[in-house]
């Protein structure tokens, strides 16, 4: 597994690729949320990291989110996790032990599911594809990605959507079938890595920016830090102000950039995930991208 610091190297070399952002002069210290409440309609929730790690809830995520609804405050979860359905990722989150309705949940796969649909290809896609793969799943015909060559090779166009079961070999037959012949590639997780009980797993933007390297075409990134799926949230958000929307996560070149690119303003949490353990101002330092407050869980 990667860690951190170098998630966080990374991070900072594919930068070129992300949107580009402005941020504020200074990054203010806050305890928790509902000290900045009156400076917000909605706040917008990251998962991993701040509402959960792995499959396991954080402490006082559910209060915090609580005080802000009896505050008047709209709150939605804007995640990069694309492997569940919509039925199976409300049923997450209330087995984690929020009340979210399915419309507070936006999600990556929403976006990128958008986008395959409107996609003009003739054939089917191959998808990196979760444990649970079902092809009704899919606004288009799909076949997931296993050991066979020749099936990435007749893939009409790839969804990158789960790594769970991602393979060093099967992103070798990725990369050499995309360089016979360069195919639409959709990446419906952008994320480089992700919080877990046992540390940072590898996400399917890890795969997305290495394809990107060794074929030179570049992929479609539908989720953080990309506009189509603030788009999504904004929507449903159309008489707040952008300046009034909060989004709350725990990366500087996902959360942060991503809602500062769209005129939001940021929340960065630092105890419980990426990075979780270090001093977190350094790294704002190095990157320069910077939150508008600072807190170390919401």
């Amino acid at each position: 597994m990667m860690d951190a610091k170098a998630a966080f190297k990374r991070y900072e070399a594919i930068r070129p690729r992300l949107p580009d952002a402005a941020y504020p002069g200074a990054v203010e210290a806050i305890s928790d949320l509902p000290e900045i409440a009156e400076q917000a309609d909605a706040f917008v929730f990251d998962a991993f990291g701040v509402l959960n790690v792995g499959e396991t809830p954080i402490p006082g995520a559910r209060a915090c989110i609580d005080a802000l609804r009896r505050a008047g405050k709209r709150v939605f979860v804007l995640t990069n996790a694309a492997s569940a359905n919509r039925s199976e990722t409300e049923k997450k989150f209330n087995d984690l032990g929020f009340d979210f309705a399915d419309s507070e949940i936006v999600s990556s796969r929403d976006a990128a599911l958008a986008a395959l649909a409107a996609a003009a290809v003739d054939g089917a896609w191959g998808v990196m594809a979760p444990p649970d793969y079902r092809a009704d799943d899919f606004p288009c015909p799909t076949f997931p990605l296993e050991d066979a060559d020749d099936a990435y090779d007749r893939a009409a166009g790839f969804l990158l959507l789960s790594a769970k079961l991602w393979t060093d070999d099967r992103q070798a037959r990725l990369v050499a079938s995309q360089r016979r012949r360069p195919r639409p590639v959709i990446v419906a997780n952008p994320d480089l890595v992700a919080p877990r009980e046992t540390g940072l797993s590898y996400e399917p933007g890890f795969y997305g920016h290495a394809l990107w390297d060794a074929t030179g075409h570049a992929p479609a990134f539908h989720g953080k830090p990309f506009p189509s799926v603030y788009s999504l949230v904004e929507t449903q958000l159309n008489d707040v102000r952008p300046e009034r929307i909060v989004m709350v996560g725990d990366t500087l070149h996902t959360d942060v950039l991503g809602a500062r690119a769209r005129g939001w303003r940021t929340a960065l949490a630092t105890d419980n995930g990426l990075f979780a353990g270090l001093d977190a101002q350094a790294f704002i330092d190095a990157s320069g991208i910077r939150p508008d407050w600072r807190l170390p869980a919401i």
